[in-house]
């Protein structure tokens, strides 16, 4: 209740100046305040940092296309210790109406302006949030523990709550809807808020959701222990291409159409054995230590007592990316979650890992404040809220079948299919790298297809994807709500969606 009373003072605040940009610096926020209000002719933005923490190309296209925007930024204080940044970009002109918050990557520590572009350029007033911290390490997290409580949660509700009221006062009106949009770390946070606070947003985006660290970041540690047990077992990068290669010549045409993508990897029952080298060692073949190492990489983490799976492994069709996992050295947030934030030792290394003892320890130790995993959104489907999820079969860096996992215990607890599909739908991307790229149609719109489904009642049958080869679209494809997958009809072009059905 008090939050709905801030926003709805904060609307009456500024009522009578709605429009006018400036008048924002002097708006009162309820644990923070705006630090800045200031207009942005279109196309004259220019970000000092791009959503990855490097140096933005000032000519990049999402920015050069913006509209003319009310930029405002604010930082929230909701505790000490505490120092949120976030900004609230407000469209002068042809705003739908609707609020889009957008995720971070990895560590975070900076805004994603390229997403609030997008977003802003789609007609939305839009949101980010630094997530508490500066910079894209785990370096904020030593002697901050209310930092970490921001990065695992706290800063994106923080930022909702302030996005709507500083919305509401620019517009001089409540926002229509609100909807979260978010890959990677952001499909943690866009699970995170479905389960922590369902009634923040109508609709929420989670992509290739981050949402059970304690086991994502140790399989990801282990992967790359896998990679390295011994040094004979080490697959060079330069012969990734001959294992994918292979997967191709023994699965691509198992879904009809021989195109250099799997459809659905679960079908593909491939065996590196299968290309191991006859003598020795060679350049299109694996040594039998490498094939054990393959084995592992697409298995997962196993519980060798009991045999129980403890994370996914990697599909067939992601090996040109496996240097993600099991390159020369192990994914630094991954080694960096075990060093800093189970067992407070920067010296601790991927080599020592114990995945089942340590997994456990990882949960003991963060599970409660990181993993995004309770599968009743009940309280998120009663007030009429979507969840669409979405996740590349190819990801190299987050095992796909976590989201599949997670759909499932969903659409459990939501009492089967027929009852879950009116308010959760998932989207496996055939080719599809960690939330883009690869070979698979990578481009699409899940937010329209949201939008459509929550303000409409049309729920996605299919969403249309396309790939695209330096700027020129060459494929289409329809993508499928799981467990359907796109068939070829058996006539016309194979790169062409009208020819592919879901089933």
């Amino acid at each position: 209740m008090k939050t709905v009373l801030m926003l709805l003072a904060a609307a009456a605040q500024v009522l009578s100046a709605a429009g006018n940009c400036e008048t924002l610096k002097s708006m009162a926020l309820e644990h923070g305040a705006v630090t800045l209000a200031r207009t942005v002719a279109a196309g004259e933005f220019t970000p000092r940092f791009s959503p990855a923490g490097g140096a933005a190309l000032p000519g990049d296209n999402v920015f050069r296309k913006l509209p003319q925007f009310c930029r405002v930024a604010a930082t929230l204080r909701p505790v000490e210790d505490s120092e949120i940044g976030i900004e609230v970009w407000l469209p002068e002109t042809g705003w739908n109406g609707k609020l889009e918050a957008v995720g971070n990557g990895a560590w975070a520590g900076s805004i994603g302006y390229a997403a609030l572009a997008a977003a802003v350029a789609a007609g939305y007033a839009a949101a980010s949030t630094d997530t508490g911290h500066k910079g894209n390490n785990v370096q904020f997290v030593v002697g901050h523990p209310e930092k970490l409580v921001d990065f695992a949660w706290r800063s994106v509700h923080e930022m909702t709550v302030a996005a709507k009221a500083i919305a509401a006062g620019y517009y001089g009106s409540r926002i229509k809807r609100a909807y979260f949009n978010g890959c990677s770390t952001g499909g943690r946070q866009a699970l995170t808020e479905a389960q922590r606070f369902p009634n923040d947003y109508d609709g929420i985006v989670a992509g290739a959701a981050a949402n059970y660290p304690t086991h994502l970041q140790g399989a990801q540690v282990w992967t790359a222990q896998a990679a390295h047990r011994i040094a004979a077992g080490y697959i060079p990068p330069e012969k990734y291409a001959v294992i994918h290669k292979s997967v191709l010549e023994a699965c691509d045409a198992l879904d009809g159409v021989k195109d250099g993508v799997l459809e659905d990897p679960t079908r593909c029952h491939f065996d590196p054995a299968s290309i191991e080298c006859k003598n020795g060692d060679g350049p299109a073949c694996l040594t039998a230590p490498q094939v054990e190492t393959a084995k592992r990489i697409y298995a997962g983490p196993v519980d060798s007592r009991t045999g129980r799976n403890l994370f996914p492994g990697l599909e067939p069709g992601s090996e040109m990316g496996w240097a993600t996992l099991a390159g020369p050295k192990p994914m630094d947030l991954a080694a960096e979650t075990y060093q800093y934030l189970v067992f407070h030792d920067p010296r601790w290394s991927f080599l020592q890992f114990d995945p089942v003892a340590d997994m456990a320890a990882a949960q003991r130790a963060i599970g409660p404040l990181m993993d995004a995993t309770d599968p009743h959104l009940e309280p998120l489907f009663a007030h009429g809220g979507k969840l669409l999820m979405y996740h590349g079969w190819a990801d190299p860096g987050i095992a796909p079948r976590n989201s599949v996992n997670y759909y499932e215990s969903v659409v459990e607890a939501t009492g089967g299919a027929a009852k879950a599909r009116d308010s959760i739908r998932l989207f496996m991307v055939p080719g599809m790298g960690h939330c883009r790229g690869g070979d698979g149609t990578d481009s699409f719109d899940a937010v329209s297809a949201l939008d459509s489904w929550v303000t409409q009642g049309k729920a996605p049958a299919e969403i249309p994807a396309a790939h695209a080869t330096k700027g020129v679209v060459d494929k289409t494809r329809p993508l499928c709500p799981y467990p359907q997958a796109a068939v070829y009809k058996g006539s016309g072009d194979v790169n062409r969606a009208e020819n592919f059905t879901c089933r």
